[in-house]
């Protein structure tokens, strides 16, 4: 196999991975923190049909969710039609709407792991702050979020990588428009379609190697016990 560089194009899709990987996992731990904490404290019943939607793109194809996305974001459907009445336009083969789309793909590796690490924390560290005193903010940044920073850890790695691989979520919702909406994942499919092996092999090793790191990251990170 030639060794060749990458062309700009390569280096293009890998900036706009990053950026899209990394602007989808800030907005999932801003979302997901609230709807995690829910879930790991709630008494209500509708605690196991959320969880159920939330774990979803866990089963679900991407191209059904990718497919539903365009749906509902296009002309005729409701996200599409409140864009659009807010003046922000239409979402589909823009940025904006892979990151919509990555946000929906991705939720379950922020929710989860975070629902874990607050359920493992119990109530008894809470109640104590409380007694001394400390508000249900100040007990959530002084009490929880220190002992359950492993969590945030595992999550924004998750979210991190599991976007980076995205495939069909956003070849569904945002085509393949350079410096737009082409991503890695899709660059080595173009590749792979032109016979261009030795960049797709340059693009597709980058990819294993970012994914062995990730998966060692994670076993690092496990409490020696639970590993």
């Amino acid at each position: 196999m030639p060794l060749l560089p990458l062309s700009p194009q390569d280096w293009a899709a890998i900036w706009l991975t990053l950026k899209l990987a990394g602007t989808t996992t800030v907005l999932l731990l801003m979302l997901c923190t609230p709807l995690a904490w829910w879930l790991a404290h709630t008494p209500s019943r509708w605690r196991g049909p959320v969880g159920a939607v939330v774990a979803l793109p866990l089963v679900l194809p991407p191209t059904v969710i990718g497919f539903y996305l365009l749906v509902s974001m296009g002309p005729s459907g409701a996200i599409g039609r409140l864009t659009e009445a807010l003046g922000l336009g239409r979402l589909p083969f823009t940025f904006p709407g892979l990151v919509v789309g990555s946000l929906v793909y991705s939720l379950p590796f922020a929710v989860q792991p975070l629902q874990r690490a607050f359920e493992a924390l119990g109530r008894r560290p809470l109640e104590v702050a409380a007694t001394l005193g400390a508000s249900p903010l100040n007990r959530f940044f002084t009490v929880a979020l220190p002992l359950t920073l492993p969590g945030f850890v595992t999550a924004t790695i998750l979210s991190f990588a599991h976007t980076v691989g995205e495939f069909g979520v956003v070849l569904m919702l945002g085509g393949n428009i350079p410096g737009v909406t082409r991503v890695v994942s899709v660059q080595i499919y173009d590749h792979v379609e032109a016979m261009q092996y030795a960049q797709a092999h340059w693009l597709a090793g980058g990819m294993v190697a970012f994914s062995f790191v990730v998966l060692l990251l994670l076993h690092w990170l496990q409490p020696k016990g639970t590993r």
